[in-house]
């Protein structure tokens, strides 16, 4: 293995974290000193200081929108000392699934660093629990075209930001992280076809496949559900040595020839093993059988797919990748034997400074938000919502994450991601976060499991164009399932949510019936479709779950494909 020595590295991470408080007065010391002389904080008259006290005095909570302005003028050109000592190089597209609108946020050097260094770490302490052989990775990754804002400055989704760096690929080299697709495919023009053509690289260097990977769970979820689709048609390109005529692209078409030869054993051998599966499932160990292990970002709103990457996975673990955002990482898996839904991830305390808002529900907290408390502080048990001030000009940034501590490594805490802040249903007392939405949908998907059926995705939103308001559900489901299921669905879902404030707002009827939708199948396609649409890759897309007022495009597709409606008599 080139250069990385996976027992110094996991030695380095024990040291950084025996004195993580320690670290953390360094980094912050770090960061402002770098940055000292950026017209944000010589306005906050911060003036020099890099105590921790005085940054917390001088330096307010803020969130993208206070920011807007600064970054703005960033985007334009302006390369005096705004936000960061040195001018910011390039932009970080946020994927808007969340909000509905995408946001520019300032991507260094720095912050490349940290994503390798986050790489290496958790790279360390998964390869001493699997180690890897010589070989290679199916990787379904994309890459958007790079774009410029109006200022120049390059600008694309965090994960083109990386790829398209000099270090990530040789950071990535040294991990054992080489993708057996060729460039042209993960920089191709269209989607699907990048899609089918990694599937069909996969097949051509199945003997050599290590792990399977993309940048979220869902990611892959679709690549196997494509594959049912067209898995014969790749059969036919292998037998032949000529790639289908759905790839138009020139620049792909061009790679892939490099690759094809007429292979009619390899072609019979995918076909017998396809032929011979139960329902897909174990469909990527008799694919690829000296893979190892399946990893990508599988908490959060990823977990609604995990029933199904399990079925396609057989006996293969399930590893979920470290924890970040488009505006930088916050903590890696070292852990890697637990399942993604006990995955917890140890904050790296020199590569950002990290503050932790408490979350109590108690009355006092309706009126006066709790005073944030540092790294080493957080109690085990206890929710947080996360602050970040980073190498690129976010200071005591609000990401909008709630995370629960577990436990701690040396004195860095573990935290296990809970849900995005915002993602609320709420009409008036009650309040359901995105977590409880899952467990209603979970609930009563157990129902058309029992008709060999199955939730394909969902979303929902609150409709207070009624009198009562209630909550919206849609569901894509896999098959027909009978009226009388659909109706006992859409009773489960309003049985589900047992926050006690829905429940009795129910009872009393301040909130009205829940809405179940049921949506025709590749809807949620559409959705995809859309936020490709408007730029985002496929690897960054997550399935909007709580739509509100301000993403009307998502809602508009929604609605427009409801094929069947329910209202809930459970109360």
């Amino acid at each position: 293995m080139e250069g990385i020595n996976t027992n110094k590295l996991i030695e380095e991470f024990e040291a950084l974290t025996k004195d993580a408080g320690g670290v953390q007065r360094e980094t912050l010391k770090k960061i402002l000193e770098e940055n000292g002389s950026a017209e944000y904080l010589q306005n906050l008259g911060l003036n020099g200081k890099t105590d921790p006290e005085s940054f917390k005095s001088c330096v307010p909570l803020v969130t993208h929108k206070d920011l807007e302005a600064y970054i703005h003028r960033i985007a334009e050109g302006d390369s005096s000392s705004i936000l960061t000592g040195k001018p910011i190089p390039d932009m970080s597209l946020s994927s808007g699934t969340t909000q509905g609108k995408r946001k520019f946020v300032p991507f260094n050097d720095e912050l490349m660093e940290n994503t390798l260094q986050i790489y290496r770490t958790s790279f360390a302490f998964r390869n001493r629990e699997f180690p890897l052989e010589k070989g290679k990775s199916l990787q379904f990754v994309y890459s958007s075209k790079p774009g410029k804002t109006k200022g120049g400055l390059g600008a694309g989704t965090a994960t083109t930001n990386l790829f398209r760096n000099s270090k990530y690929k040789s950071g990535m080299k040294a991990i054992q992280f080489q993708c057996c697709s060729p460039d042209e495919v993960i920089f191709g023009p269209d989607f699907h076809q990048s899609l089918y053509c990694h599937l069909l690289c996969g097949l051509l260097f199945r003997e050599e496949i290590q792990f399977v990977f993309s940048t979220f769970a869902h990611s892959i979820v679709l690549a196997f559900r494509t594959f049912e689709q067209v898995w014969e048609e790749l059969c036919n390109d292998i037998r032949d040595g000529e790639l289908s005529s759905r790839v138009t692209a020139l620049s792909v078409r061009m790679a892939m020839r490099k690759l094809l030869r007429p292979n009619p054993e390899l072609a019979d051998l995918i076909y017998k093993k396809c032929s011979g599966l139960s329902n897909w499932y174990g469909l990527i160990p008799e694919l690829f059988p000296n893979a190892k292990y399946i990893y990508g970002i599988m908490t959060g709103s990823m977990e609604p797919y995990l029933k199904k990457l399990r079925h396609y996975a057989g006996e293969l673990p399930l590893m979920s990748a470290d924890y970040g955002s488009s505006e930088g990482w916050i903590a890696a898996n070292v852990n890697p034997k637990l399942p993604p839904e006990l995955a917890t991830f140890a904050v790296l305390p020199n590569i950002g400074y990290f503050e932790f808002i408490p979350l109590q529900d108690n009355a006092e907290c309706m009126y006066k938000e709790p005073k944030p408390v540092g790294l080493t502080e957080v109690k085990i048990g206890e929710d947080y919502e996360i602050i970040v001030t980073n190498f690129a000009g976010l200071y005591r940034y609000r990401l909008g994450d709630v995370v629960r501590v577990m436990g701690f490594h040396n004195s860095t805490p573990e935290l296990k991601f809970v849900c995005r802040r915002n993602l609320i249903l709420s009409i008036n007392i009650d309040k359901n976060t995105e977590k409880d939405l899952q467990l209603s949908v979970e609930e009563a998907g157990k129902l058309l499991v029992e008709e060999k059926l199955e939730v394909v995705d969902f979303s929902s939103l609150v409709d207070v164009s009624t009198d009562p308001g209630c909550y919206v559900i849609f569901l894509e489901i896999s098959g027909e399932a009978s009226e009388e299921v659909l109706q006992e669905c859409c009773n489960c879902l309003d049985r589900s949510f047992v926050d006690a404030g829905y429940v009795s707002s129910r009872k009393v009827k301040t909130i009205g019936p829940l809405e179940l939708r049921v949506v025709w199948r590749g809807t949620f396609l559409k959705i995809l479709e859309h936020y490709l649409g408007l730029g985002t890759v496929v690897s960054q897309f997550k399935t909007p779950r709580c739509v509100g007022p301000m993403n009307n495009k998502v809602q508009q597709i929604l609605c427009n494909n409801v094929a069947k409606t329910y209202f809930s008599t459970a109360f």
